[in-house]
């Protein structure tokens, strides 16, 4: 059983962040996993987060189902296969701290090449190299939107059809990553996750995502991109910091291992 504290915490985080992915299609993931960190141990934050996401991002999926462009989602899930066959057999791969940092400096610098070589999602070869790319990344720091954001922002797609055509793609995404660490996590720790905070997740994540449903829709393409980029830039920040200062941690415990 879980208290109430927890409850109204773990509801309000999921219902929150659902609401700013249903608008932007980004973002609220990572925040919620920052969130559930603070609220819970490791392992059952991965595996609640990932049942979260999978929640939330297949209900954006289904409600905006007319709008998914289908030719991209399955050119990501041939990269992405080829993604999780890779380091499944143990091909070597980054620390989390340098994937994290190398997630920040290549969203900043996508963000500021010409419209030439900005990676677009629409193109088949850098749509397989976007789910090689973003799930080997999701693999290693549990997180890998501001790449999977990049690809995006300047695919000639309107709003409705990137948030629905991203929902599809990390649908597929969290249940890649849930079925590859969650025998792990809980098999050596041991802990689950309560099943009341499981269908709590589930139900404020489907809220959220509703009500952002009216909030999309007053939006236009103009200001929806725009806000995007602005977002984009902000969780590339968020993860430039996060990389920086678990490298200088980590850095701190070997000299201090050292000594």
């Amino acid at each position: 059983m879980i208290s109430m504290p927890f409850a109204a915490a773990l509801a309000a985080s999921v219902l929150s962040t659902s609401f700013i992915s249903g608008v932007f299609g980004m973002a609220g993931g990572m925040i919620l996993m920052s969130l559930l960190l603070s609220l819970m141990p490791l392992a059952p934050a991965m595996a609640l987060h990932g049942i979260t996401q999978i929640a939330s991002n297949g209900a954006r999926a289904w409600s905006w189902r007319r709008h998914i462009g289908w030719p991209v989602v399955w050119r990501y899930a041939v990269g992405a296969t080829a993604a999780v066959t890779a380091v499944g057999l143990g091909l070597s791969a980054p620390s989390k701290p340098v994937a994290l940092i190398f997630l920040g400096l290549a969203t900043f610098i996508g963000l500021s090449l010409p419209a030439r070589f900005t990676p677009n999602v629409m193109h088949p070869r850098q749509a397989m190299g976007c789910g090689m790319l973003c799930t080997a990344l999701q693999l290693v720091c549990g997180v890998s939107g501001p790449m999977l954001d990049l690809f995006f922002v300047r695919a000639e797609l309107g709003r409705k059809q990137i948030v629905a055509t991203k929902a599809a793609i990390q649908t597929l995404g969290h249940f890649l990553k849930l079925g590859y660490f969650g025998h792990l996590l809980l098999s050596q720790s041991g802990e689950i996750v309560a099943p009341v905070a499981a269908v709590l997740a589930i139900a404020a994540s489907l809220i959220g995502t509703q009500l952002s449903r009216s909030l999309l829709d007053a939006l236009n393409d103009a200001n929806f991109r725009s806000w995007s980029r602005w977002l984009i830039a902000a969780v590339a920040t968020a993860c430039l910091i996060q990389g920086i200062g678990l490298q200088l941690w980590s850095g701190d415990r070997l000299s201090a291992s050292a000594g």
